[in-house]
């Protein structure tokens, strides 16, 4: 059975942005659950694993194509 998967877009929000549209968003998420994120802030792929690092989350993937970031997190 695959986890629940919710998707947030936060393409064209600068840092701190995307972090802080994270973090709400994963409150209403259960342990387990997935949460994808794309964004186009360059900071964001050091500023995901470090949230995640220090946050208890799992970062799951990181990637990037012609600069937009996709993130898929699965909440601690």
């Amino acid at each position: 059975m695959q986890p629940t998967m919710q998707q947030l877009d936060v393409r064209k929000l600068q840092c701190p942005m995307p972090i802080l549209h994270t973090k709400k968003t994963l409150k209403t998420l259960k342990r387990g659950e997935n949460l994808q994120i794309l964004s186009s802030d360059p900071g964001s792929a050091n500023d995901m694993e470090s949230f995640c690092r220090k946050s208890g989350h799992v970062l799951e993937e990181a990637t990037e194509s012609q600069g937009e970031f996709r993130f898929i997190i699965r909440k601690g």
